[in-house]
């Protein structure tokens, strides 16, 4: 009985009995005629559980092991290691390199291994990476682990969301891409918390206090990595923890019932990128990672210029996270209750414009109060807007093959942004940075043109889809302005 059970479920859903699919591409539509007694709400709460807590922290430890570089430059770093002149700007811009073109290949490798083993695999080596950080001479043995480190790390963020998108449908997607995304903002006021309790390091073992800021996370991550093989799950296809009906109803919702090993083939790799929404999707996100990335990097630095201490400069730089944090969860909440994307991104736009005006306008510590909330702004804007962003073309690919592709694409052109952002606030533009604000400047009027371009492209194609159904098609994908 229990096995006819399971072989009806699997019917319904497009199962073979292996867990396989009956069709390599087939997609469900939203007409599928589809039973269920899953309570679909437990299942929901179910699925947070299992799918957004360890994919958080993961992140949040990815993303503290990237930019904690920030902080350790506001100890002895520079000094210690003899860095001078735009030194410090060329490692942090090594990162990007190797992050950048392994971005897309990480995805496909993904889809091969599942991403409980890559994910994993991923987090152990970055960890590693950070610990011998810690231990580093030279300007030379920096550059080589930054370079390392993007390697290792360049799976995480396109693999996490593109892992993400396949286990919930649309209207529930914004909420859990910011929860995921926040895991970025988290990291910059943690980290700030961080080094102030480890800037009272120094000395301690014989070693300064910013390579305490190194080995400590690196320890951290290598125990992270252990727990994620354990608590990380799959794709909806292979998770143990979902019974049969479960997983059936969780294919027909999310609309995905395409297998991960279908391969992508060069025809796939062409006809994505003959779509001109795959670049405005990429130059929005670019555009975005501009000021967030410098936001990160250099809000220390900043805050620093107005005559602070080590440890007061990295307590002034928590806030401004901790507004970005709020704004993004409010943002998300309200673009998932009315189904639509483009006008909350263009509210951070509006609020991102803003703070860098007050920061290209307003300097010194006697303004402190209207530069700080410029800083805040900045990063509420930036932020706010980059969840929703991803998020919003993420979801509107269909099936493993186009997200496979295309979430390793936006990740990967995005992030040429960081190597962008890493040369805007140079020394020797200190303490006014208008070469930095004026980049940022441009680069958020870009990503605002290029969001008004993609949803004009999003629009036509929901046109087309509106006259295909009223001659009798069957609509396969619901996309979101």
């Amino acid at each position: 009985m229990a096995d006819r059970k399971e072989a009806d479920v699997n019917e319904s859903s497009g199962l073979d009995g292996n867990g396989g699919s009956s069709s390599s591409h087939s997609s469900l539509g939203p007409e599928t005629a589809f039973r269920s007694n899953v309570n679909e709400a437990k299942l929901l709460r179910k699925t947070d559980l299992h799918v957004l807590p360890i994919l958080f922290i993961i992140y949040l430890i990815a993303f503290l092991d990237r930019v904690n570089i920030s902080n350790a430059l506001t100890m002895g770093l520079p000094a210690e290691l003899g860095l001078t002149g735009q030194q410090p700007n060329v490692a942090l811009t090594i990162f990007f390199a190797p992050y950048i073109v392994f971005e897309i290949p990480s995805n496909l490798m993904m889809k091969r291994f599942k991403p409980r083993f890559w994910l994993t695999g991923c987090i152990f080596c970055f960890g590693i990476i950070m610990l011998c950080q810690g231990f580093v001479q030279s300007y030379s043995g920096l550059l080589a682990t930054r370079f390392f480190l993007g390697l290792t790390e360049a799976g995480i963020f396109p693999g996490s969301f593109y892992l993400i998108s396949f286990w919930y449908k649309k209207e529930e997607a914004q909420k859990r891409f910011t929860v995921y995304w926040s895991s970025t903002i988290c990291a910059g006021a943690f980290g700030g918390l961080l080094a102030t309790a480890i800037a009272k390091m120094d000395g301690i073992r014989g070693l300064s206090n910013w390579r305490w800021v190194f080995i400590l996370e690196g320890i951290v991550s290598v125990l992270i990595s252990v727990a994620a093989f354990f608590f990380l799950t799959d794709f909806p296809r292979e998770a143990k923890w979902l019974s049969p009906e479960e997983r059936a109803f969780i294919l027909n919702k999310t609309k995905t019932d395409e297998a991960h090993t279908v391969p992508v083939t060069a025809k796939d790799v062409l006809t994505f990128f003959s779509k001109p929404k795959s670049w405005f999707g990429a130059i929005m996100y670019f555009s975005v990672l501009v000021p967030l990335y410098s936001i990160s990097y250099f809000t220390p630095t900043i805050i620093q210029t107005l005559g602070y201490s080590t440890v007061q400069t990295q307590l002034h730089s928590v806030p401004p996270f901790a507004a970005a944090f709020g704004f993004s969860i409010v943002l998300a909440y309200f673009s998932d209750k009315f189904r639509m994307r483009s006008p909350f991104i263009l509210t951070g736009f509006v609020v991102l414009i803003a703070g860098l005006s007050i920061l290209i306008s307003v300097h010194g510590r006697s303004h402190f109060s209207a530069e700080y909330a410029g800083v805040c702004l900045a990063a509420m804007g930036a932020f706010g807007m980059g969840g929703i962003i991803v998020c919003w073309f993420i979801m509107n690919l269909q099936g493993h093959v186009e997200r496979s592709i295309g979430t390793g694409w936006m990740v990967c052109f995005g992030n040429a942004g960081g190597i962008v952002a890493t040369f805007c606030f140079l020394k020797k533009d200190a303490p006014y940075y208008h070469t930095g604000y004026s980049i940022c400047l441009g680069m958020s009027a870009l990503c605002g043109l290029s969001v008004v371009c993609y949803t004009l492209l999003i629009w036509r194609e929901k046109r087309a889809m509106a006259r295909n159904e009223k001659e009798g098609d069957k609509v396969q994908h619901i996309l979101y302005l």
